[in-house]
């Protein structure tokens, strides 16, 4: 994702004790992803952007004001379920902190969420606004680690180690070269559904399923999946909606087929037209004021679809490889994706 110029993403990881759960003592497994789209310069400054829902069994907080204005213009944070406000609440503090002028105004920054409760304890109170304002205070440019870092750190992934990817495509776009990055918070899909490549390998991996072969009470498939998708090629805020509407197809063609128990939800935002969308009382002040866009023709946009496609598909392969086993709360273990085993399997298709 930061390949897309300006945008900074950083993490706070929390991996701490063993042993059975003890709730607020148990062991942790968690942490927060922040996700800066135009930099600390942007921090109250308006970008265009879009969201969609594929299954609504999960949360992220804005999207009633992300629907009205087209726009957001504060840092957006992902981490587990139970951890929301306290992200929310971190996002406020710190974003005040590094632009005081903003303190008058109301905030209503996008907080998602997936649910680590296999790995973590999840209700104790592990996570709160000052881990956010870690992550946040951590958010850089340049290459990204991956898998259990973040708000990924507790998840799973087709039952396997799961957790923070990231991927890019250079596009163009009429004579114009275009960034465009995605970032997912991957903790979905069964295991017998992983497909890679086209192959669809899961049935030939059933073995080590600890989530799936134990008294474990979620269905195969629970989970959820964030996924943010960032591009500086100029968009007004219904096609970047458009672009977030991409990223189940990028999904699907892992194998997942979207179960009830996970909630999916996407967000798209563009780098530019940089404050053409405040909406902040200061600007209601200025009646005579007039803002214009530049946006990609609606006719042109299917190099940023494939784009998007293809980067989410990366994405949640980047996310397998880099898992690595992870022991959790009472002893639930987590096993890392076996990629030595993938030229060793069956050629065909398995049903």
């Amino acid at each position: 994702m930061t390949d897309v110029p300006g945008v900074q993403v950083g993490y706070e990881t929390l991996i701490q004790g063993e042993g059975p759960l003890e709730q607020g003592h148990g062991p942790v497994r968690s942490g927060v992803t922040a996700i800066l789209p135009l930099g600390r310069d942007g921090i109250g400054t308006s970008c265009p952007a879009g969201w969609f829902s594929l299954n609504g069994n999960g949360e992220m907080t804005g999207t009633a004001w992300l629907d009205e204005v087209g726009a957001l213009s504060l840092p957006i944070g992902i981490t587990n379920t139970h951890a929301i406000g306290a992200v929310h609440r971190g996002i406020i503090d710190w974003s005040i902190a590094q632009k005081p002028e903003l303190a008058p105004r109301w905030h209503l920054p996008i907080v998602a969420e997936t649910w680590d409760g296999y790995l973590n304890d999840i209700n104790g109170p592990h996570i709160n606004a000052d881990v956010a304002i870690r992550a946040l205070d951590a958010a850089r440019s340049g290459p990204l680690q991956e898998g259990s870092v973040g708000g990924g750190t507790g998840m799973n992934c087709y039952a396997y180690k799961g957790g923070t990817g990231t991927a890019s495509r250079i596009v163009r776009v009429g004579g114009r070269f275009y960034t465009v990055g995605t970032l997912m918070q991957a903790n979905f899909g069964g295991r017998k559904e992983l497909t890679i490549a086209g192959r669809r390998v899961g049935p030939q991996l059933l073995e080590d399923n600890p989530m799936e072969d134990t008294d474990w009470f979620a269905p195969p498939g629970a989970g959820s999946c964030i996924t943010i998708v960032a591009t500086d090629a100029p968009l007004l805020p219904g096609q970047c909606k458009a672009l977030a509407r991409r990223v189940p197809f990028g999904l699907a063609r892992t194998g997942t087929t979207g179960s009830h128990f996970s909630g999916d939800l996407f967000l798209a935002f563009s780098t530019t037209n940089v404050g053409a969308l405040d909406s902040s009382i200061d600007t209601h002040a200025q009646a005579d004021a007039l803002s214009s866009f530049e946006f990609v023709p609606w006719g042109q946009l299917d190099a940023l679809y494939e784009a998007v496609v293809q980067c989410v598909e990366e994405t949640v392969l980047n996310v397998l490889v880099a898992g690595r086993t992870m022991m959790g709360r009472d002893n639930h273990r987590s096993p890392g994706f076996p990629v030595e085993r993938l030229s060793q399997l069956d050629a065909g298709w398995s049903s």
